[in-house]
């Protein structure tokens, strides 16, 4: 089993090898049809910059995204720096630079990648997928039978902050800082899995495509290590399940049918304040262009936030979403599941997720109510901040580097979830309802309790979970998300996850100190 162990790590370090390789590949040639169409599809004014194009890139190959994308990079932008200068606002070109270098290199690629997507796609995607497996699944018998196996885990280099996990480290960042601030060098991954994307939704990948593609493949694959380890623990293998069902088919296959029949991309588990800019004014006036099911999305958001997110939470704790339905919840349960047990228990680090996590709660609804006031009112400032500025601030510094950046590329050093616990404005919102108004509890039983410690080391919110099992105290944080894995690994059954009454709830002990305690009068307070 260790033979094959040793022969899927060398297959999946083959594919992620070529994978990693692939933005700096392949050969572009942009002709005139493809300058033509990106003049009309973007509402090109300017000339100087097209001049630059026909003069610089047109009928020209180059080798590698990389030697085409800063011309057409600063062409753009020296072209808009001498529109400003001249006072020739309406000639100025307002999409980014780095999305048109996407779309030229999009339609300009030729060559070995683009004549061989599906060669291409099994030695990368396809090769990753049966390395992994193959490590994965021989654990069925190296585990031994079922039950808590997490020996060992400080250990190794992958799972203790050791070179393995640094590695993962600078990969993840590195592929989300790329993906967010470069995508024009994923192009050589978007041909991949363009057959794909066009039996979805009718048209070729984008970088986003192909990252929703990712999500749902390491999501499965690390899935299957979920069932296996946690096989002795069906309330596991259910939840698994249910962000898996949920990521796949909610988060990418519905969107994409969606689009292919001519309706607005829309992820319907998605839940304001994540979904931040469900009420930015492009998303409004989009959903209300689109007729009956634009009006639907539009009152099924609202609902889903009001009405639908809080009771589910009074009922079921916020486990329901965060542990059950939440794409980000799903791929840290999954792929950051090695590395939960880096989260911080310190004093600190729970003083600095409150105002944290409140604070881009509170970031997120003064923008949706600035937005919401500029959408009605027909203006583009509020108190004399420009709205437009306050919203590309929050995508940049929470939607782009908090969520994805430090989210997920912080797995394997600050545990699995880092963005759930310091930065989700909805698990914030979540967490109101659940600490103050809610049947959920995770009850302990004080006197079965050895004092192991395993609950706490793999809570990944940070919570000292043993401190309430010494005590037999219910376990009520606004910061729980429910995941069950302290329960999961308790070898003498202490936690238990349940909902219940109100009364009773908050069951907080009283420490015994000194002979003046009348014992009758605590018991009778019971």
């Amino acid at each position: 089993m260790k033979v094959l162990q040793n022969i899927g790590i060398v297959i999946f370090l083959v594919g992620l090898s070529i994978f990693t390789a692939l933005p700096l590949l392949g050969t572009f040639k942009v002709e005139t049809t493809i300058l033509e169409e990106l003049v009309a599809d973007n509402l090109i004014k300017s000339e100087l910059f097209i001049i630059d194009l026909e003069k610089e890139v047109l009928e020209k190959e180059f080798k590698g995204i990389q030697s085409l994308s800063p011309i057409i990079v600063n062409a753009l932008e020296n072209a808009n720096a001498t529109h400003r200068k001249n006072k020739e606002y309406k000639k100025i070109t307002y999409t980014n630079s780095r999305s048109i270098a996407e779309s030229i290199a999009k339609k300009s690629g030729v060559g070995f990648i683009v004549e061989n997507k599906g060669l291409m796609w099994f030695m990368t995607f396809g090769l990753g997928i049966i390395g992994a497996l193959l490590f994965i699944i021989p654990q069925v018998v190296l585990l031994g039978p079922k039950g808590i196996k997490n020996d060992g885990i400080y250990h190794q280099n992958s799972t203790n902050r050791g070179w393995i996990a640094w590695l993962v480290f600078i990969f993840l960042v590195s592929f989300y800082l790329l993906l967010y601030f470069r995508p024009e060098y994923a192009v050589n991954w978007t041909y991949l899995v363009d057959p794909l994307s066009e039996s979805l939704s009718g048209n070729p990948a984008g970088h986003w495509f192909v990252y929703g593609f990712m999500y749902c493949v390491v999501m499965a694959v690390m899935a299957v290590r979920m069932y296996i380890k946690y096989r002795h623990n069906i309330y596991q293998m259910v939840r698994t399940t249910s962000v898996l069902f949920f990521q796949i088919v909610f988060a990418f296959l519905i969107p994409e049918i969606m689009v292919r029949l001519q309706m607005p991309y829309y992820d319907f588990k998605n839940a304001f304040p994540l979904d931040y800019d469900f009420f930015f004014q492009w998303n409004l006036k989009t959903l209300l262009n689109s007729g009956g099911i634009g009006i639907f999305i539009l009152f099924w958001g609202v609902i889903l936030t009001l009405v639908i997110v809080p009771v589910m939470v009074y009922f079921f704790g916020k486990r329901w979403y965060c542990s059950w339905v939440c794409g980000c919840g799903g791929l840290a349960e999954t792929l950051g599941d090695p590395y939960r047990q880096h989260s911080d228990k310190s004093l600190f680090a729970w003083k600095v997720e409150r105002w944290l996590v409140h604070g881009v709660l509170l970031f997120a609804v003064v923008m949706t109510g600035m937005t919401l006031y500029s959408f009605f009112s027909e203006t583009g400032t509020v108190l004399g901040l420009k709205t437009q500025s306050v919203q590309n601030v929050y995508s940049l510094a929470v939607g782009s580097i908090f969520a994805g950046v430090i989210g997920t590329g912080f797995y394997p050093i600050f545990g699995n979830r880092v963005w759930c616990r310091f930065g989700c404005p909805l698990a914030a919102y979540l967490g109101f309802v659940q600490r103050f108004k809610s049947r959920f509890r995770i009850t302990t039983n004080g006197g079965q309790c050895i004092s192991c410690g395993n609950c706490s080391t793999y809570c990944e919110m940070g919570i000292d979970v043993r401190a309430y099992a010494q005590k037999g105290e219910n376990i009520v944080r606004s910061s729980c998300v429910g995941c069950g894995v302290c329960s999961a690994v308790c070898p003498r059954g202490v936690l238990k996850l349940e909902n219940g009454p109100e009364k009773g709830r908050i069951n907080p002990t009283e420490v015994l100190l000194g002979n003046d305690v009348n014992l009758i009068d605590l018991v009778n307070k019971k």
